[in-house]
């Protein structure tokens, strides 16, 4: 993946988690967020568990929609 579609997948992601799922009311509720995700994603690199770059790009928009929802 080029950086373009890097940000460009990142971008959809946060789109799409912000239909589903109201935004992130503190900090606190942002990092248990970040956390789960980065639990997936260790479970793909490490044990096979799903697609690691699908979940690496879920990582990234979670911490996207932390600063965009809570540092405002």
């Amino acid at each position: 993946m080029n950086r373009e579609d890097i940000i460009k997948a990142v971008d959809l992601e946060m789109l799409r988690a912000g239909a589903q799922f109201p935004p992130m009311r503190s900090a606190h509720e942002g990092i248990a967020v970040i956390e789960e995700e980065f639990m997936e994603l260790r479970e793909a690199v490490f044990w096979g568990r799903g697609d690691w770059k699908v979940e690496a790009v879920q990582l990234a928009a979670m911490a996207c929609r932390l600063l965009q929802d809570v540092a405002k």
